[in-house]
This record gives C-alpha cells, sequence and structure tokens, in this order.
C-alpha cells in the first residue's frame, strides 16, 4: 500500500512520516492552516531520504505557478485541486515534474478518466471536511489497474477498512492525523502508516 502524509510542516512531522515507512510526503504551498512557503518546504525537504517523493500541493494556482513555486523548493512533484485540463497535465510533464491529480467524488465523469497523470487523488465530495463518507463508491468509477489514492476522512482507525472496501492503490492523509487543525499528532502519524501498511 502506497501511503501519502501530506501537510507536514515541521521536521519532527516529517520524520515521524519517513521513519514509519511513508512513501511520499505532501507539503501544502497553498492558502490552508497548512501552508508552509517555498523556503520552508525547502528545509524540510532536508529530511525526506532518497525513495520518498516529496510533492508540492496546490489548489487553484495555474500550472505555470505551481511549478515555479515548486522549483523555488525544490520539489520534482506536483498536486493539483480544483478544476483542471488535460493541458494542464501536459504542462506539469512539459516541465519535467511528476503530476498527483486531485479529483472529488461527483465530479463529471471525464475528471477520472486517465489523462496522463502519474497519480489520481479521489476525496471526498467535500475535501478537508475530515469526514468519512462511501468509499466502496470507488469501484464503481471503473479506474481498473491505475494507480490512484484515496484521500478524505481517514484516520488509523479507519483506513484498513476504507481501503478494503474501495480496492485503494494508496492513501493520502492528512487532518486524520492532527491533534488540532494544522498540527500533526507524531503518534498518529506513525499508526495511520503502520495500519494503512498492515
Amino acid at each position: 500500500m502506497f501511503v501519502k502524509v501530506c501537510g507536514l510542516s515541521t521536521p519532527e512531522s516529517v520524520q515521524a512520516a519517513v521513519e514509519s515507512g511513508a512513501d511520499a510526503v505532501g507539503f501544502v504551498l497553498t492558502k490552508s492552516p497548512r501552508e508552509v512557503s517555498a523556503e520552508q518546504a525547502t528545509h524540510l525537504l532536508k529530511g525526506v531520504p532518497e525513495g520518498v517523493s516529496a510533492v508540492g500541493v496546490f489548489r487553484h494556482e495555474p500550472a505555470a505557478e505551481a511549478i515555479a513555486t515548486a522549483r523555488d523548493a525544490g520539489l520534482e512533484w506536483i498536486q493539483l485541486h480544483g478544476r483542471r485540463t488535460r493541458e494542464d497535465v501536459k504542462t506539469v510533464h512539459d516541465a519535467g515534474m511528476r503530476l498527483i491529480r486531485a479529483v472529488t467524488m461527483g465530479s463529471a465523469p471525464e475528471e477520472f478518466e486517465d489523462w496522463g497523470e502519474e497519480l489520481l487523488l479521489i476525496d471526498a465530495a467535500v475535501p478537508g471536511s475530515g469526514e468519512s463518507w462511501d468509499y466502496s463508491s470507488v469501484r464503481n468509477l471503473g479506474l481498473g489497474a491505475r494507480r490512484w489514492l484515496l484521500a478524505g476522512g481517514l484516520t488509523p482507525s479507519n483506513v484498513g477498512t476504507a481501503t478494503a472496501e474501495a480496492q485503494a492503490w494508496g492513501v493520502d492523509v492528512s487532518s486524520g492525523v492532527e491533534s488540532s487543525r494544522g498540527v500533526k499528532d507524531l503518534n498518529l502519524v506513525r499508526s495511520f502508516v503502520e495500519a494503512a501498511k498492515a
């Protein structure tokens, strides 16, 4: 199971994620309680070892702007939320970067098609709510053998059930491992990765 821990903002939280076996870590470079600057992301990146993907997360920024910010931070992966186009995917790839494209349940059917992104992230209909949802509904999307991440309302206690219901390739967590909004609980981070990989 591929595990990404997102919204990391301290060296300690990065360390907890990578030491417990996370495959990717995410730094939020857009307006959010978890937002870090490109400069902070560069500093946090020093704690990310070879083999663990470091991802810059963006919401409504144009792809070109996201690429420039990610480059400033030294990141090779970009995660794009919001309304996106196939042209955005091409722009990211033309810049030599890898892409996680985020979509929400309830989006138009074509948004779940393979646009050439490395990973598709499927989030709750209301992203950031922290509430669990009907994870089994993802099976109706016909994703086949594609690589995709399940997100939204995941916690150490429900990730095992959720991934089984959705038949997920991987998972992405943020609020489900926090003690308060934007503050990671290091024990929850470790518990989540362990539970997801079990």
